[in-house]
């Protein structure tokens, strides 16, 4: 999504595109939390409250990354909100928000990570590290080998 924006004297200029990120929590407090982490991280973050305004968001926008909390609400609703993302055209990347202290838990990597105050380059890094991974599958894999 680019945007013009205005500069002051009235010169215009293009604004970066960034990342969109759709957090999905349950608890205002933690989903703020994180919002205001990725944000200052330089990502474009639309926070949902429930499975239903997730799944609403989902259909209007895309994504670059999709996290969603373990606990919200229903056992699998978390899980059923990753699986409606995996199947849009656009295929985000996806990682679930568990436990009480916030850990990023990534599919298929073994290694949970924490959101403390020290360990927010690191958060930061994976949240990275997911959308550059989902970039990469958008190229063929002749173009991800030449690089």
């Amino acid at each position: 999504m680019r945007k013009t924006v205005a500069r002051q004297g009235g010169v215009r200029r293009r604004a970066l595109d960034l990342a969109r990120v759709l957090l999905v929590h349950g608890d205002l407090a933690p989903r703020l939390a994180l919002q205001t982490i990725l944000e200052a991280g330089g990502y474009l973050v639309d926070a949902a409250a429930s499975p239903a305004e997730a799944l609403s968001k989902l259909d209007e926008g895309q994504y670059e990354l999709v996290l969603t909390d373990s606990r919200l609400g229903a056992e699998t609703a978390g899980r059923n909100i990753l699986a409606y993302a995996r199947v849009k055209d656009y295929h985000p990347a996806t990682a679930m928000i568990t436990g009480s202290h916030l850990s990023l838990r990534v599919p298929g990597d073994k290694h949970e990570v924490s959101i403390y105050a020290e360990n927010l380059p690191l958060f930061l890094g994976k949240v990275a590290e997911l959308i550059g991974m989902r970039a990469s599958r958008r190229y063929p894999a002749a173009l991800r080998q030449a690089v």
